[in-house]
């Protein structure tokens, strides 16, 4: 089959590698329909390239049509349509029973140290092939895939394997108290969307901060106030006049680790991107610096006694922040991979409701196919031709 696989820093090829196979009865393979192109997949082009292999697959964010089942999986079956969360979960450990299904203790990766297996997503999460390609095999398919009505677009449902979840999560974490400001800082897909869902839940007010003036004309045309990076000087002092001294009740960071105006940040990962993978592994899992603009940002301009809730994806061990501030004003902060199936049934009546409430069908800005994902990775990168979110079709 051909598949999107990793070859190097900044470069990404389609090639040809074999097709998946049922390993075991918990498996599922799907033919993939669509898969979308992710911000953090952007991590593993740009800085976390020392945890990929040259040659493998790419990407967490696909659906498509069952082809084939293991023995135990009997909640979907050959020609259901199915959307596949990007974590990979038992659904029945001591944390998925909390509904915690980022840390599935069957699919953890206790030898790296992180959390449940994610699809496409380096040796940190399991070195599990991704879904940017023709033909996914499917861990834990008894429970992981959510099978979706034939009715509406892929587009309708692409956006629950991780998009959609990971905002919804954000602003459940953020917590914005009736009457209250929400700030969200990065107005990309997973801050786009958390604007839509705010609003859509009822957040009284909505403020969005970024300096892409497509970015920022989309949160205006949703209904948001927008605080654009390149009119203000100090986006802190610029959030906290506009919520009468105080600073928003929540802020919802959806920028993470490579955030602009951060060059101590930016020259760290820039280093060790030239280091050889058996050095840059270990300083990256264990000495790294984020670029931290954006959380910094998102802890000064939260009022006192207000709430962090952290989407954007970090990866360093040693980042800097300022504690006595954050204790001082007893500041909250939640944060996480998403526990994507924890909100699929919240989420589900209003991605199937009638008017597309939260835009889903327009969200992407660009849709290609797989052949030509290399091209549309470098677009993404750059923010090229108006590059919002990409949907790649096998």
């Amino acid at each position: 089959m051909r598949a999107l696989t990793w070859q190097g820093r900044r470069n990404v090829q389609v090639t040809d590698v074999p097709d998946p196979q049922i390993q075991e009865p918990t498996d599922a393979i799907i033919k993939v329909t669509s898969t979308a192109i992710c911000g953090s997949d952007l991590h593993l082009y740009e800085v976390l390239g020392a945890f990929l292999n040259q040659g493998d697959v790419l990407g967490h964010e696909p659906m498509g049509i069952v082809e084939e089942v293991g023995a135990d999986v009997t909640h979907i079956k050959v020609g259901d349509r199915v959307v596949v969360p990007f974590n990979i979960s038992c659904g029945s450990c001591w944390m998925c029973s909390r509904q915690l299904y980022a840390q599935c203790e069957t699919t953890q990766n206790t030898k790296t140290g992180k959390g449940a297996s994610l699809f496409g997503f380096s040796s940190l999460y399991g070195s599990v092939p991704g879904g940017q390609a023709e033909y996914l095999r499917v861990p834990q398919a008894h429970f992981g895939p959510v099978k979706v009505p034939d009715e509406f677009s892929d587009e309708r449902f692409l956006y629950l394997s991780d998009v959609i979840p990971t905002a919804w999560q954000g602003v459940a974490y953020a917590d914005t108290p009736k009457g209250g400001t929400l700030a969200i800082l990065g107005l990309g897909p997973i801050g786009m969307m958390a604007a839509k869902i705010a609003l859509h839940q009822g957040v009284d007010r909505v403020i969005g901060v970024d300096l892409v003036p497509e970015r920022v004309a989309r949160a205006k045309a949703v209904g948001c106030e927008v605080v654009d990076v390149n009119d203000v000087d100090d986006v802190t002092a610029a959030l906290i006049e506009l919520t009468d001294g105080r600073g928003p009740d929540a802020v919802l960071e959806a920028v993470g680790m490579e955030a602009h105006g951060s060059p101590w940040g930016k020259l760290a990962h820039a280093a060790v991107a030239l280091l050889p993978d058996v050095l840059a592994r270990p300083v990256t899992d264990k000495l790294a610096i984020d670029r931290m603009n954006a959380l910094h940002t998102a802890v000064k301009a939260v009022r006192r006694g207000g709430t962090v809730s952290v989407s954007g994806v970090y990866g360093g061990e040693i980042d800097p922040m300022p504690m006595m501030e954050m204790f001082d004003r007893g500041i909250q902060m939640r944060m996480g991979q998403c526990h994507v199936r924890r909100w699929i049934d919240e989420i589900l009546p209003v991605v199937t409701a009638d008017g597309d409430p939260l835009g889903l069908e327009d969200f992407a800005t660009h849709r290609v196919p797989l052949e030509q994902a290399p091209e549309a990775y470098e677009m993404f990168q750059k923010k090229q031709d108006g590059c919002f979110k990409v949907v790649l079709t096998p």
